[in-house]
């Protein structure tokens, strides 16, 4: 599933950091630390992984 947003790609990168170990859990706010919580580090992954160049910085905009 790709990321629909840069800024949902972002916080999903984030969240991949504290699944590894990279970053503090506890560091973690908002999207990011919601996505920690549900998230599997292969779900995390992919939507880390996704492309941004034809990407809205957020959701809600038209690119």
């Amino acid at each position: 599933m790709p990321a629909k947003s840069k800024a949902q790609q972002q916080a999903a990168g984030i969240a991949l950091a504290a699944k590894r170990g990279d970053k503090k859990v506890g560091e973690l706010k908002g999207a990011s630390k919601s996505m920690y919580e549900s998230m599997s580090e292969k779900e995390l992954h992919e939507l880390a992984d996704t492309e941004t160049r034809d990407k809205p910085k957020h959701k809600s905009e038209k690119s």
